[in-house]
Parts: structure tokens; sequence; C-alpha cells
């Protein structure tokens, strides 16, 4: 049962993270949390182990839609490059800072983590793009498939700066960042929406190699529950990746951050209450 559950939880992971970028872990995380912990449906669970899968888990949907991406070509790898250095000592820090988290704990940052996602998903499409940014930082420039010209760039500092808090979040929670980031580029570098869920799941799936090696050192990884989870998001993600192409992402997005508001809820009620 335990392993049905991890695999429907993985498939749909994969699906909604390459589909709009986010990685997966939004949705496996708390799903492992309230099935495994609180209905105390997978045994052996705890904040730490659940974390270290479902950064197993992002390597392999980072991996299978980075490749979708790369297909398409929409991956800005010289910017993902940049933004993976940032946020490799935050991951690291991150990790470490997850071993010291009781179940209260977690879920109460966490579930305060998704409250502000769910809030920076539902202001997004109302905000506009700054430019402050892109006019201070290195310009870049994109031709997409109607051969629209976009520019789009970013202060190499400051996209230092935030790509390690989006690592220290994905280290601590187990979540890609993509969440974080896709947000960021969009409104803050003008990245196009396609090359910035392409050039984020790439991130992703680099972050989730550091990531991974911090939490196998610190003994998180459940390995016998990776099993139904890797094949699972694997196929998720390809499948999340070509819908991006055919979709308009709009309504899953909007689903999504009322799922995320409901969890956080729950989640903070949980840490306090539970």
């Amino acid at each position: 049962m335990e392993y049905v559950i991890l695999a429907a939880a993985a498939l749909l992971s994969g699906i909604v993270g390459a589909l709009v970028g986010l990685g997966g872990g939004i949705i496996l995380v708390p799903a492992a949390l309230y099935f495994g912990i609180t209905l105390g449906l997978v045994p052996g669970l705890t904040p730490q182990k659940i974390v270290g899968l479902s950064v197993i888990m992002m390597i392999f949907t980072g991996l299978s839609s980075t490749l979708s991406y790369m297909k398409s070509k929409t991956v800005d790898y010289r910017s993902g490059l940049i933004f993976f250095a940032g946020s490799v000592p935050g991951t690291i820090l991150g990790a470490y800072v997850n071993k010291g988290l009781d179940l209260p704990s977690f879920n109460l940052y966490f579930g305060i983590l998704l409250l502000i996602l769910s809030t920076l998903l539902l202001v997004r499409k109302y905000l506009k793009p700054v430019r402050w940014f892109t006019d201070r930082g290195q310009k870049r420039e994109y031709i997409d498939r109607e051969g629209n010209r976009h520019v789009y760039g970013y202060p190499v500092p400051f996209a230092l700066l935030l790509t390690f808090v989006v690592g220290f979040t994905s280290g601590l929670f187990g979540i890609g960042g993509g969440s974080i980031i896709v947000p960021a580029m969009i409104l803050l570098f003008l990245f196009p929406p396609h090359l910035a869920v392409g050039t984020s799941m790439f991130m992703v799936f680099l972050s989730a190699l550091v990531n991974s090696v911090s939490h196998i050192t610190l003994g998180n990884v459940p390995w016998l529950y990776t099993l139904p989870v890797i094949p699972a998001a694997y196929i998720g993600a390809k499948a999340g990746a070509a819908l991006n192409k055919r979709l308009n992402s709009e309504l899953l997005v909007t689903a999504l951050r009322f799922i995320l508001l409901l969890m956080g809820i729950r989640s903070i009620y949980e840490g306090i209450w539970g």
C-alpha cells in the first residue's frame, strides 16, 4: 500500500513540477507528511527522511524535464550554472539545519513556506516586470519559436544572493526551489516564461545532485521507498514537460496555489496543535 501511495504522489509531483518549473518536492513532501506521518500509512518516515526522499526524486524529475527542455531549446545553460553556483552553499547549509528540526517545528515552518508560495503564485500575474535588475545586469537575448526577440538579464551578485536563499530552502525542506526562482526570473530578470521554466529545471537537477550528497551523508534517504518514487517521478516529469509545450499552465497554477494554501494551513495547525 505504501508503495502505491508514494508512486502516485511521485507521478503527480513529476507532472506538476515539470509543467510549471517547481521541481516536484512541493507536492511530494506534504503528501508524504500527511499519508506517511499523520495517517501512518507509510511506516518509518520522519521529516528528515521525507526530505531525503524528495531530494533523490528531484534528481530524476530534474533530469527528465531538462532533457525535454533541451530538445525544445528552452534552457539557458549559462544562467542555470550561475544560479546553481549560488544555490550550492545554501543547499548544504539547509540540509544540515534540517537535522535539528523535530516534527512540530518542521510542520510549522513548512506550513509558513507553503503560505508564502501560494501567495506568490496568487499575485505573480498581477505584478508588473521590473526592468531595474535587467538594466543593471548582464543582458542576454532569446528568440522564441515564433521569432519574437526577448531581452533579459540580471546583476550576477544579486542572482547569487537570491539563489543562495533558494538553495537553503531546498536543502531545508526538500523542495526544488523553482516556486521561488521562476517568478523571480520572470518578474525581476524578464525571462520569457518557457525559458524560465526550462532553466529552472536545469538548476533543480544540478542542485538536487549536491543536495542528495548532503542528505545521503546524513543518513536521511529511505532507499527502499525510492524504488516506486524514482520511475514514477521520471515518467511524470516527461509528461509534464510535454504538456508544457501544449498547454497554458495558468489553470494548473490557479489550482496549485489553493492546494498549497490549504496544505500550508493544515501544516501550521499540525505544527502548533498536532
